[in-house]
């Protein structure tokens, strides 16, 4: 992504809409490492007052681009916004990270509909399918295979990868933004909540992760060895 860590506004840079509200704090991990953040400044994660609350907000936190939270909504801002940089001709890039659950949205595929219809090649979106909602297994809620045949349906760029291999993603956004087809760009990502720590692996329900204080010491263990134990 193009940005520049002392002007979180620039205007010629790339976007990255965080639809998963709650995902914030992986965002202000990346924050951090892109130098738009300070690192101490973590330690104030979700208390009064703080940049960093526990659900996304674009008020409050430099580098965070929309307000996030309410499923549904983001593909739907991100083709508003790739209108927008093509109509000023712009070369700029919209990310838009959405979840599994969120397929369950009319306003989805109302937006992935209209991002085909104005062949919006500025757009790559990707989907977290870790199966997981608050109502249970995101596909027993709502069944949402033949995935990638339905994106395919509705005239986009499409990939299937393993989310939690890191090379996998990287060739596929590479595969994405050099993809030469006049048509927006969606990845696939199956992943493993919890991965990489052996317990949250194998907990039937992770969306709710609560890790009682004996555990924190297992699971920085596990993720410091790079395995699962």
């Amino acid at each position: 992504m193009s940005y520049k860590p002392e002007d979180p506004e620039w205007e010629l840079r790339d976007r990255f809409y965080l639809s998963i509200g709650h995902y914030a704090i992986a965002l202000y991990a990346a924050l951090i490492e892109a130098g738009i953040i300070p690192l101490d400044e973590l330690e104030t994660y979700g208390s009064d007052d703080s940049r960093l609350p526990m659900s996304g907000m674009a008020t409050y936190t430099p580098g965070m681009e929309i307000t996030g939270g309410s499923l549904g909504h983001g593909l739907g801002i991100a083709v508003g916004a790739c209108l927008g940089l093509k109509r000023k001709n712009s070369r700029s890039f919209v990310y838009n990270l959405l979840s599994d659950g969120e397929l369950n949205e009319g306003s989805t595929w109302e937006a992935a509909m209209s991002a085909s219809h104005w062949k919006l090649d500025n757009l790559i979106a990707i989907i977290d399918v870790n199966n997981q909602q608050a109502d249970g297994h995101a596909s027993e809620v709502l069944a949402f295979e033949p995935i990638v045949d339905r994106w395919q349906a509705f005239g986009w760029f499409t990939q299937r990868v393993d989310g939690n291999d890191l090379n996998a993603l990287v060739a596929a956004f590479d595969a994405a933004r050099q993809h030469q087809g006049a048509q927006p760009r969606v990845i696939i990502c199956d992943t493993k909540m919890g991965k990489g720590v052996a317990f949250l692996e194998t907990r039937e329900k992770t969306h709710f992760i609560r890790v009682d204080e004996h555990e924190w010491d297992i699971a920085l263990s596990n993720l410091d060895e790079g395995k699962t134990v």
